[in-house]
């Protein structure tokens, strides 16, 4: 098949060096969706380009697609670098827990412009972050709500209308990734327990724009039983964990 060239927006997920002056770039594409690149001389300090291909920027970029599984990366361009991200802390703990929800989550070459459009909205958000001590970016209610946007874009979106397992319309009372959603107290064993608190702040990540996640004024409790319920979904369905998760308690 003959080679061409590509021009697309993306996000930049992961690079990891190569050889002594490349870098391997892990994008989530607008075009293409997720896509492997190459980036060569990027670590050399005269490269035009180097400084715009790090984790969390937001780029225009010219791909050479040839006949292996890595696109050469040909020339980029910034859209957003996101910088109070990148040089804060918290946000950037923040961040790298969304790149890596979405690495882990959209592992097919397929196009997918709302994950991508969720993406580049959460991080335009996150910009704009105040961290509130005590700071847990695993707790941020815009990760939380980005995390359970991407489940839903992805295909497992936790059922939440009645117990996901009998179908009653009773009081739900925990939660079952391998149910699919919440669950009533009789088919509840072995489910992660859930109050009614925590399944209205799961509806209102779910259901509210990222821009409102943090006005909805969750408790921690809360927030921590909508992480479980993260956990536990990219486990039964995707059978990985996030390291970001565990590095950012």
């Amino acid at each position: 098949m003959a080679s061409r060239t590509l021009t697309t927006e993306a996000v930049v997920l992961r690079s990891i060096r190569f050889s002594e002056a490349d870098c391997v770039l892990h994008l989530y594409t607008l075009e293409k969706g997720r896509v492997g690149a190459i980036a060569k001389g990027v670590r050399k300090t005269r490269s035009r380009f180097g400084a715009r291909l790090e984790p969390l920027s937001h780029v225009e970029l010219l791909l050479h697609e040839g006949r292996g599984d890595l696109h050469t990366v040909r020339g980029a361009e910034l859209v957003r670098s996101h910088d109070p991200s990148r040089t804060d802390p918290y946000r950037l703990a923040a961040g790298h827990i969304g790149l890596e929800a979405v690495l882990r989550l959209f592992v097919e070459e397929e196009a997918q412009p709302q994950a991508f459009h969720a993406l580049t909205r959460f991080l335009d958000l996150l910009d704009e972050v105040e961290a509130e001590l005590p700071a847990q970016p695993a707790l941020e209610p815009l990760v939380l709500s980005f995390q359970l946007k991407l489940l839903w874009l992805s295909g497992y979106l936790p059922h939440l209308a009645g117990c996901a397992a009998c179908g009653e319309a009773k009081p739900l009372v925990a939660f079952s990734a391998r149910a699919g959603g919440a669950v009533c107290r009789e088919c509840a064993a072995d489910a992660l327990p859930v109050s009614e608190a925590g399944f209205l702040g799961i509806r209102a990540l779910l259901e509210q724009p990222l821009a409102g996640a943090r006005e909805a004024g969750l408790e921690e409790d809360a927030l921590r039983q909508c992480l479980r319920v993260i956990e536990a979904s990219y486990e039964e369905h995707g059978g990985f964990r996030l390291r970001t998760l565990a590095q950012t308690r």
